[in-house]
């Protein structure tokens, strides 16, 4: 059964003098390392069919936390448990290569999720069709829009089986008709049992996406509830 849980996670990053980003061992050998939480003590449970809708300024902690769900970061304190195959969208270039073709880029995305390269291989048709990228399949990613990346990027999850679709704003850069498509793969997800998390600021696409709504200020969560009712009062305080 498809679910997560973060119990009071917390996500930490050191900066030295230059406002770079260091390691906890850079931090020990530099002088002058300021400390800033992206995320803390949150505590958020997700059960599955749940579209979920991350609110916030930029800044507030919406791109942390997804990163940290897909375990591209991990929490510096608290815990993160993730029941279910993890599809990202954070970013439209996202693990993509652009001199290789989609097809070349559908290998290497399953490849780097866990999947056999034969097994791979075998699903690439699939990916193709899922992807409705037709003979642009077959051509460099380079020459791709924005709109036939994301496509590609979701094409290879809808074939991968993932059951947690996370996204971070890339549906705001898409064309109508992909996030038509997009729309109609979150809400079969859900209806799967999966479970879709969802950070941007085209509210009437969330809305149309999700049924709850978290705020996030300053790495905390500030109110979770009822989608409409999260959004009123976002929007009353800003």
């Amino acid at each position: 059964m498809t679910s997560f849980a973060t119990k009071d996670a917390g996500v930490r990053f050191l900066f030295d003098r230059h406002r770079r980003v260091v390691t906890p061992m850079g931090a020990r050998l530099r002088r002058g390392v300021a400390e800033t939480w992206g995320l803390r003590g949150v505590s958020i449970e997700a059960q599955p069919g749940e579209g979920i809708a991350l609110l916030g300024s930029s800044g507030s902690g919406k791109t942390t936390l997804l990163r940290l769900l897909a375990g591209i970061y991990l929490p510096d304190e608290g815990t993160v448990e993730v029941d279910g195959q993890i599809a990202s969208l954070l970013s439209i270039d996202a693990g993509l290569l652009p001199p290789l073709t989609g097809r070349e880029n559908a290998t290497l995305l399953m490849t780097l999720g866990g999947v056999r390269r034969s097994v791979a291989i075998g699903e690439l048709d699939d990916v193709r069709q899922n992807s409705s990228l037709d003979v642009q399949f077959e051509r460099p990613v380079s020459s791709y829009s924005q709109g036939m990346r994301a496509r590609l990027s979701l094409g290879v999850s809808e074939t991968f089986g993932a059951s947690v679709l996370l996204l971070d704003e890339v549906h705001e850069a898409l064309d109508h008709t992909f996030r038509a498509v997009l729309e109609e793969h979150s809400h079969a997800l859900c209806e799967r049992g999966g479970i879709v998390v969802a950070a941007g600021h085209d509210h009437p696409m969330l809305a149309r996406l999700c049924t709850r709504g978290i705020w996030l200020e300053d790495g905390r969560v500030r109110l979770d509830g009822a989608f409409d009712e999260v959004r009123e009062t976002y929007l009353a305080t800003v």
